[in-house]
């Protein structure tokens, strides 16, 4: 697979957001990163269903919503997700992990299961069936900007492994914290196929969106 860049809503410019959209467009991006979050699963609030709706017919980026919710399964209908949607939900967000990984499936969305750096992979193997990807968090959820947590390059390999062992290949490993050119790198090397691009690596102070986005794409190519 060819690696693939998915921008972080929350790290954009919301004064000018229909500018940075016009550039991530440029720049070829291939998803549009909504970082949902509750003030209870992690301890901060974002974005919510209002503002992924306001972006509904505004892009032909797709769409990739990170559910750092507590109890999905009553979250859900909050969003209309559409037909293509990349949804991920959390493995100790829910008591019934499967049942929402299927009702995303039935919304239309391609459904991924999300692991923070201490969840240990083995909770992948019983919804193998059920996943189109895994979005491993290489810092823990909950704010922009934080620190590589090292041990989640080796959780990169381990899961490609893990899902290769099982013949899902076909299943797409998405990588979401600190990732700038160095650590897109590495990244990688280890297995990962989409990169979340935020203050670290897409949205930097000193180039532009489509300059970084070209950069960090030379490095996953």
């Amino acid at each position: 697979m060819k690696g693939e860049i998915a921008a972080s809503v929350m790290c954009m410019d919301f004064y000018n957001l229909s500018k940075q959209i016009d550039a991530l467009e440029s720049a070829g991006i291939e998803y549009l990163h909504f970082d949902v979050m509750d003030g209870d699963f992690v301890p901060n609030i974002t974005l919510g269903p209002c503002v992924i709706d306001a972006l509904r017919g505004k892009t032909n980026i797709k769409f990739d919503i990170h559910l750092m919710v507590d109890r999905p399964e009553e979250k859900l209908e909050f969003f209309q997700i559409s037909m293509g949607d990349y949804v991920s939900v959390h493995a100790e967000s829910t008591r019934h992990l499967q049942r929402v990984l299927a009702r995303i499936r039935e919304k239309g969305g391609h459904p991924g299961v999300a692991l923070n750096p201490a969840t240990p992979i083995s909770v992948l193997e019983e919804v193998m069936d059920d996943i189109d990807f895994v979005l491993v968090m290489t810092v823990n959820p909950g704010f922009a900007g934080q620190k590589l947590v090292e041990s989640g390059l080796k959780k990169i390999k381990k899961v490609r492994e893990l899902l290769d062992h099982a013949g899902r290949a076909d299943v797409k490993i998405q990588v979401d914290g600190n990732v700038n050119v160095e650590h897109a790198r590495k990244m990688r090397l280890q297995g990962a196929d989409i990169f979340v691009g935020g203050t670290s690596g897409l949205f930097l102070v000193h180039q532009t969106i489509e300059e970084s986005a070209e950069t960090l794409r030379e490095t996953i190519m």
